[in-house]
């Protein structure tokens, strides 16, 4: 009887999760040629779509008119830690408290069921998975990395930027086995003020421990990106997109 009704409230979750997906809006940038590979690249707190759509050009990819780029709109909700105020955030941030953080984990869920969203519709394009990769930046880099690693068929890669990863515990009974050995590429910014890098490295080292093939950088730099950093993230993109 127990067997059952694991079964039944595991169809239940399912359904719900299925009717609580939102359809994301997205800028996007289509491939100039034979459309071959897609990047999906998640913005931070506050910011939108068209935050690191300038950055295209800046990678000189060696395919680059093979790729397509997908730069889509979180949705815009009350933040707690902002007094309510309402912006675009993938989920909500309930607490500045780094050690014992309350974690919106149903928030983190639901933004990550319409990722999904968004990979599938590239698979049904025809792309394959294996060419698909996952970039985000704060927010949008815990988000990459909570459904990238949990997406049930394999990517190219994952690009997390300035993050952390506060389902890093879940995600040793959550993981999907298909992207066991997807390559991840993580940076953060050494003087970063708003997500620690003490947070971003414990979610890198946590990562490593669990055996993803997983490489860390790290710059003189705030909450941002530099260039140094753009160029790696370019030569990383290059090697997946083979």
């Amino acid at each position: 009887m127990l067997h059952f009704a694991k079964i039944f409230l595991f169809i239940l979750g399912l359904v719900m999760t299925q009717q609580n997906v939102f359809a994301l809006e997205s800028v996007e940038i289509p491939a100039t040629s034979t459309h071959k590979y897609s990047v999906i690249w998640l913005h931070g707190l506050g910011a939108d779509g068209h935050d690191f759509e300038g950055i295209v050009p800046e990678l000189h990819l060696i395919d680059s008119s093979s790729v397509k780029f997908i730069f889509p709109h979180a949705p815009i909700q009350k933040v707690t830690i902002n007094h309510g105020a309402e912006m675009r955030a993938w989920y909500d941030i309930l607490s500045i408290n780094e050690l014992n953080r309350e974690v919106d984990f149903a928030g983190i869920e639901r933004s990550a069921a319409s990722i999904n969203q968004l990979i599938q519709k590239e698979i049904d394009k025809g792309i394959p998975s294996k060419n698909i990769l996952l970039v985000g930046f704060s927010q949008g880099g815990v988000l990459a990395l909570h459904a990238g690693l949990r997406f049930h068929q394999p990517l190219a890669g994952i690009v997390a930027l300035s993050t952390y990863l506060p389902t890093l515990e879940k995600l040793k009974t959550e993981r999907a086995e298909a992207n066991n050995h997807t390559p991840i590429f993580m940076a953060h910014g050494i003087i970063d003020s708003v997500v620690a890098i003490e947070t971003g490295k414990a979610a890198f080292d946590g990562l490593k421990a669990m055996g993803y093939p997983i490489q860390w950088h790290d710059y003189v730099m705030e909450h941002s990106l530099c260039v140094e950093e753009i160029e790696l993230v370019a030569a990383f993109v290059n090697t997946v997109f083979k």
